[in-house]
């Protein structure tokens, strides 16, 4: 059997769908590892799984101070802070950790996030076959149609990043960072992406990657209410200390439903001023299981909680803050799935309206039921591990 190694940047949502594929690739057999921010991985790996350290040990604080300088940057500010002050500085970052890992753990076969380059890199850099983990579906619509120039900018720093490791960015064979020549695991469906996307033509959509997963936080199951419906309230772990204005606002939207809505949200401690009998708040919670029990979900457009949620056939209202969550949000309306609302300025009437909305109204749960349909279709982490397997 062979030696799979995924590589995977300090952000929640692109490790946890790795973690139920290197799970199924264990069970049919395979050695995996993962090369990643322990601060971050670690806690969302099973401990039995081995993960090599893609940093020197000032890691955490660099990536603290990132975020910090990134809090509050919206539209093309937060664009070129992603690429200019965070990914492109990752690469060089893990890039020792990432060439450690591939010796020491002998891969034969790499699985990279799309925003862990240091992966695609070490990859081409060695010839070794690899896989792109495509943890958003938003690179692959061609976000730039509108600004062909952030598109052509960006394309430029991938190939500053190979010519700086001895690749030939030029090279036909290779082509962008973003997407591995070999193959591209997109955890979605045309459904929710749009029939019309032009993705890769090495893209293959296996749907949401669901599995078991390390329990953070605790619940009160006996607190919800069958008569009750149940909204879960998700904003993502990036800027979570900047989402104040908006849970509140959430707070003050359901605070007349107390006879027919529960809501719980997930946020950090502090931000919330005074929460109703009616309204939970954790700091973490167990959101799969917490989506079983849930009507509709209002979230930052984030794509693991947008898919997850309509994986489980649940109607969304959807604020995005930045990056790809724009572009998600829109995917929402666009598949009648949900509604989009302003972050910054959604005010408590309007927003308890879209909420009431994609609760009540049947078509958004159609639409969320077939999207539900289509990713159970796909096979999820089955499918994908096959097409892993075909080229080792």
């Amino acid at each position: 059997m062979s030696r799979i190694l995924f590589v995977v940047p300090p952000l929640a949502g692109h490790v946890l769908p790795t973690v139920a594929l290197g799970q199924e690739l264990v069970e049919r057999g395979h050695e995996v590892a993962w090369v990643g921010h322990p601060e971050v991985a670690s806690r969302l790996l099973p401990p039995e799984l081995t993960l090599f350290p893609a940093e020197r040990p000032d890691a955490e604080s660099w990536l603290a101070e990132t975020y910090e300088r990134s809090r509050g940057l919206r539209g093309p500010a937060a664009f070129q802070f992603l690429w200019k002050d965070f990914l492109v500085p990752l690469a060089g970052r893990m890039m020792a950790g990432v060439e450690a890992a591939v010796r020491e753990f002998g891969a034969d076969l790499l699985v990279v996030d799309q925003q862990a380059l240091a992966g695609a890199l070490s990859a081409r850099r060695h010839r070794l076959p690899w896989i792109t983990s495509a943890t958003t579906s938003a690179e692959l619509t061609n976000p730039f149609t509108m600004v062909p120039k952030f598109g052509a900018w960006v394309r430029s720093q991938l190939d500053d990043l190979q010519r700086a490791q001895g690749i030939r960015p030029d090279d036909a064979a290779l082509g962008d960072l973003r997407f591995s020549e070999h193959l591209v695991l997109a955890y979605t469906t045309e459904s929710f992406v749009g029939v019309d996307a032009t993705v890769p033509g090495q893209c293959v959509f296996v749907g949401p990657s669901l599995g078991k997963r390390v329990e953070v936080g605790d619940y009160d199951w006996g607190w919800l209410d069958p008569r009750r419906q149940h909204v879960l309230v998700s904003m993502g772990t990036i800027d979570r200390e900047n989402n104040g204005r908006f849970l509140n606002t959430v707070v003050e939207a359901v605070a007349p439903l107390a006879d027919r809505v529960q809501v719980t949200i997930a946020a950090a401690p502090g931000l919330i001023d005074h929460s109703p009998e009616h309204v939970r708040v954790r700091e973490f919670v167990p959101q799969l299981d917490l989506l079983k029990h849930s009507s509709a979900v209002v979230c930052h457009g984030g794509h693991n909680t947008v898919c997850e949620s309509l994986a489980n056939g649940l109607p969304l209202v959807v604020a995005p803050i930045r990056d790809d969550q724009p572009i998600i949000a829109e995917q929402v309306v666009a598949a009648g799935v949900g509604r989009r609302v302003h972050f910054g300025r959604v005010r408590p009437a309007e927003l308890r309206e879209a909420i009431l909305s994609v609760l009540d109204q049947p078509g958004y749960r159609a639409a969320a039921e077939q999207i539900q349909s289509s990713f159970a279709d796909a096979g999820g982490t089955v499918t994908a591990a096959d097409h892993v397997e075909k080229l080792l």
